[in-house]
């Protein structure tokens, strides 16, 4: 049962796939017989036919609306609603001919298939015989077409054409079908599916019912025992043959009615989507006429109805009002003031003055009662400028004086654009220098005030019988230094305070700058709009509405204040109030003018009835007291250059305290740790000022410079100083090399060239090498020299921690390495060793010891010289010529070490050879002892030298060897001649050649002996 029940399942999804197969099909067979244009699908190519997606991830997921078939409207145009707009208009143009109804075109007419024979003289009987005969010569802008041009499309629409022809053989064209073949088709599709059972038909068809089940598969034909029997098999496979078939008659029929009544489906479906584009096109139609029509009515009717009676009940109400409100808001002026003065609002208080002030002159002229308030007003005027000045003093003390814990950066930010907004509305633009004045005072307190602190922590010093000044030079270096750190940073505090405080006033300024410049050319605008005469009744009506409003809110401001007057004793509204006075704050720079405008026009509204344009006189009288846009530019640029003033009395201040210290002489005694950690800090003090005020300031710097050149000095001498006494109590012999000195070569070798931090782990537990190891090269060096390379990295750690002196340094260096040159060149070749130090006499090994110390000197100077050249600045490059004449000297020194060398065996052979004879026995005494002499310098030098230069010693030495016994040879007449003599000095000769040549490194030295002989002429 559940085998048979699975088939059906699968079969029943066989043919439901069929269905829709044959859905598909049938409506591609549709579109190919009737011609129909093809779906356009959206994003795809420009050629508009449907392209199946290769990839499902790329299928496009928008498509166009389905356009409908040709034959629902032939008369009129189908498709998207943008359509439309370009097509024919259906009430307009129903029963005019368009191009839409055009039906056949010249390539058509010419192409007759129904002709039998083409008309030979369609265009010969009009035009000529010659016009058929004439070639056409082929067009050069159109390409010679073959089939590889049409084989990408082929390629694309070879799989449509295999399911089209697939869909072709399964359903046949209608019109290959016969009326008298449907009909037999249909009485047969009938027959067959009476033979499917009633039960299969009916709605309420379900496997589940237990009755249809078993109607379905009858048990009775099933035996009931477990076992299976052959009858029972014959019974379950007839069955499933007999569904099979009726499986196969319902989707036989199925695909005969899909395929007979596809047409009449996209028909149906086609005419769907037109009525749908209708339907929408005749909607939004509608849309757009409601809102037409809304929008006639909001703003044609309702926006103007609405106006005409707001200005209307308005108009007379100011009419009736006006005078009153007008003198009640005078009558106030002098309390309000009184009230603005009293809570440090001198803007406001300004602001009023003026405004009442030209209120009196234009509006209340000649009104008794108020005949003494204009002189008033001008005694309350100066008294507030006295005010301002005071207040803007006392506000610059507490601002700079304040302590450094508070937070805030501003004090009392409000208050501070209320005074400046006052100065500068009065013309005292000279209150920058009261500030200036208190800066300077504020930062002589920073400076004591951290004097004090420290001196209070520290116990040895007594502050009330030592001076200010000596109280800093009796603290140590590191006390000091705090105080200077401290110093250095309540500065950057104080700066970062006056920047603040600087930039409020810089904004106010450049507020009431910008104001001006906008007053002014709306000044501009209305003058040319009252020159030219264009005005019209709403216009006059909506400046009379605005400047009515404006007064309006004036007096309602005015009478605000009265009732804060009356009621000063219950300020239950005490935030409002506040935000009033912040508003009048910030709105100062303009409202003068608004002011005047607006007491003008209502005055001249309430006198007559006829309006015109509000006149500016007001305003520019209002505009005169205010100081001009060249005296706000150049208030702006004072307050920059006020914060580069600060920065300037910073550094004065700092300057001074270092001054105070350096006035015994301590800064001059520091060590270089020392002196690099206050480098460090001044620099640091200084970046940070220059990136907080926005200018360089070079005067800490040359403080610091002239401070860093005596240190250079003492840092130099000191150095000089070692170096001749280690000079002078050299004694010349090979030293050991510590590890540490060994470890400090190898960090140059990598780059580094500074001085360890700290001494290398594991140095302690190294044996000391005997030779200084070099880059592969081995060095045997004096103690000195080792010293010497420790000091010249001191030399550039020093630049490296304080760059400012780095041509200084160099200088002192320079002078160092000359230093070494020359004392050694007086010790060792001068023989100055000998008194000094105590020496015998200056030997090979000292001489060959030397030499290899200048070496490794020459060898280090290029390295320094990159060094300092990295530090320079590009003008500076020609101080470091000073390292080429170093490293000539020290190449001259050395030549002349090797030439001395080579005179000591000059002098023993001229000596011995002198008394050279050719008599037997050979080998002769004399040349045995010139190679014992020679194998004792061999001996001595050649572990401190290399091979190189031992070899090219010896070349010298033997050409000195052979001049001597070739001046022997010729004083004794002896030649070349193969005689008994000459075979005597050769004997001699080959023994020199053999010591000579067995000593180490000197095997295959080319002595060249034949030298000796004269050569015959």
């Amino acid at each position: 049962m559940s085998i048979s029940f699975l088939k059906i399942v699968k079969e029943g999804a066989a043919l439901f796939h069929l269905t829709v197969s044959l859905v598909c099909e049938g409506s591609a067979v549709m579109s190919s017989n009737q011609g129909s244009s093809p779906i356009a699908q959206s994003g795809g190519p420009s050629d508009g036919l449907f392209r199946k997606p290769r990839d499902p991830s790329m299928a496009p997921r928008h498509y166009r609306t389905p356009r409908s078939l040709p034959d629902v409207c032939p008369k009129e145009p189908t498709g998207e609603g943008r359509a439309l707009c370009d097509g024919p208009s259906v009430v307009a143009d129903q029963h005019r001919w368009t191009v839409y109804n055009s039906k056949v075109n010249l390539p058509a007419a010419l192409n007759d298939p129904r002709l039998a024979k083409r008309e030979s003289d369609f265009f010969t009987k009009t035009w000529g015989l010659d016009f058929t005969e004439t070639d056409v010569m082929p067009s050069f802008y159109l390409p010679n077409i073959s089939r590889e041009h049409f084989s990408s499309y082929l390629q694309e629409t070879a799989q449509r054409e295999r399911i089209h022809e697939r869909c072709k053989n399964i359903c046949p064209s209608k019109d290959d079908l016969s009326v008298p073949t449907i009909t037999n088709n249909h009485d047969k599709a009938r027959a067959e599916l009476e033979q499917v059972p009633k039960i299969f038909m009916k709605p309420e068809f379900v496997l589940n019912d237990p009755a249809t089940f078993n109607a379905v598969l009858p048990w009775s034909h099933f035996s009931v025992a477990g076992g299976k029997n052959s009858r029972d098999v014959a019974s379950s496979r007839l069955l499933q043959e007999k569904l099979s078939h009726y499986l196969d008659v319902v989707e036989v029929s199925i695909a005969r009615q899909i395929s007979l009544r596809s047409e009449a489906f996209f028909h149906a479906m086609s005419s769907q989507h037109e009525l749908q584009d209708r339907l929408r096109e005749t909607a939004d139609a509608v849309a757009k006429l409601r809102a037409r029509t809304a929008a006639i009515d909001r703003v044609m009717c309702r926006g103007p109805l609405r106006a005409l009676r707001d200005a209307l009940t308005h108009n007379n109400c100011i009419k009736l009002h006006n005078k009153l409100k007008l003198m009640a808001a005078v009558h106030q002026t002098q309390p309000t003031v009184q009230l603005l003065l009293s809570t440090s609002e001198f803007v406001g208080a300004l602001e009023l003055i003026a405004t009442t002030k030209e209120v009196l002159q234009q509006e209340l002229q000649g009104i008794h009662s108020f005949r003494h308030l204009g002189s008033q007003l001008c005694e309350m005027e100066r008294l507030i400028d006295k005010m301002m000045v005071a207040d803007f003093s006392t506000y610059a003390q507490s601002d700079l004086n304040r302590p450094f814990e508070e937070d805030s950066q501003v004090l009392e930010k409000d208050r501070l654009q209320s005074l400046v907004f006052g100065l500068l509305r009065q013309r005292k633009l000279d209150f920058l220098d009261i500030y200036s004045e208190e800066m300077v005072r504020a930062a002589k307190n920073v400076v004591r005030q951290c004097v004090v602190k420290s001196v209070s922590q520290i116990s040895e010093i007594d502050a009330d019988t030592v001076k200010f000044h000596e109280q800093m030079r009796l603290m140590t270096f590191h006390q000091w230094f705090d105080l200077l750190l401290d110093i250095f940073e309540h500065f950057i505090l104080f700066l970062k305070r006056i920047k603040a405080t600087l930039s409020v006033i810089r904004n106010v300024v450049l507020e009431v700058l910008d104001s001006s410049q906008r007053s002014r050319l709306a000044d501009v605008s209305s003058a040319t709009n009252h020159s030219d005469g264009r005005t019209n009744e709403d216009e006059e009506e909506e400046e009379s509405v605005g400047g009515e409003a404006e007064l309006a809110y004036l007096t309602h401001e005015g009478l605000f204040i009265s009732d804060a007057l009356n009621e000063a004793e219950q300020r239950s509204n005490a935030a409002a109030h506040a935000q009033t006075r912040a508003q009048t704050r910030t709105d100062a720079c303009g409202s003068d003018s608004a002011s005047a405008t607006t007491e003008s026009s209502s005055s001249r509204e309430h006198n007559s009835n006829t309006t015109s344009s509000v006149p500016i006189g007001g305003a520019a009288a209002i505009e005169d007291v205010m100081p001009s846009d060249l005296e706000l530019g150049r208030v702006a640029n004072n307050v920059q250059e006020l914060l580069y003033t600060a920065s300037d009395v910073s550094h004065d201040r700092c300057i001074k305290v270092l001054m105070t210290r350096a006035k015994d002489g301590s800064l001059e005694r520091l060590s270089s740790s020392e002196f690099v950690c206050l480098s460090q800090a001044v620099e640091s003090f200084v970046s940070d000022t220059e990136e907080l005020c926005g200018r360089r300031s070079v005067s800490l710097r040359g403080a610091l410079q002239s401070q860093a050149y005596r240190f250079v000095q003492r840092f130099h001498e000191e150095r000089k100083t070692k170096l001749s006494l280690l000079l002078d109590n050299e004694r010349w012999k090979q030293a050991e090399v510590p590890a540490e000195f060994q470890d400090l070569v190898d960090s140059i070798a990598d780059g580094r060239i500074t001085l360890p931090d700290r001494k290398p782990t594991g140095s302690e537990d190294r044996k000391p090498s005997e030779f200084l190891c070099v880059d592969g090269e081995k060095y045997a060096v004096v103690g000195t020299v080792l010293l010497l390379i420790r000091m010249f990295l001191e030399y550039c750690q020093c630049v490296n921690d304080i760059p400012s002196i780095t041509s200084d340094i160099l200088t002192r260096l320079a002078d160092l390495l000359k230093h070494f040159n020359s004392r050694s060149c007086q010790l060792v070749l001068g023989a100055g060793a000998l008194q000094v130090v105590g020496l015998k006499t200056i030997t090979t090994r000292n001489l060959a010891l030397a030499s290899r110390c200048l070496q490794l000197v020459v060898h280090y100077i290029p390295v320094i010289r990159a060094h300092f050249e990295t530090r320079l600045q590009p003008k500076q490059y020609s101080i470091l010529r000073h390292f080429g004449h170093i490293t000539k000297d020290y190449n001259d020194h050395i030549a002349e070490v090797s030439a001395k060398l080579v005179a000591i065996m000059d002098s023993m052979f001229e000596k011995a050879l002198s008394k050279y004879e050719v008599k037997a026995p050979m080998p002769s005494a004399c040349l045995r002892n010139v190679c014992k002499q020679m194998a004792k310098m061999h001996e001595a030098i050649h572990e401190l030298l290399p091979e190189e230069q031992t070899q090219m010693l010896f070349l010298r030495i033997n050409a000195s060897f052979k001049l001597h016994l070739k001046r022997q040879l010729a004083r004794l007449g002896v030649v070349n001649d193969g005689g008994p003599q000459n075979g005597l000095v050769m004997v001699d000769v080959a023994f020199y050649s053999e010591n000579v040549q067995a000593l180490r490194s000197l095997e295959r030295l080319d002595l060249n002996m034949p030298e000796i002989w004269e050569q015959k002429r």
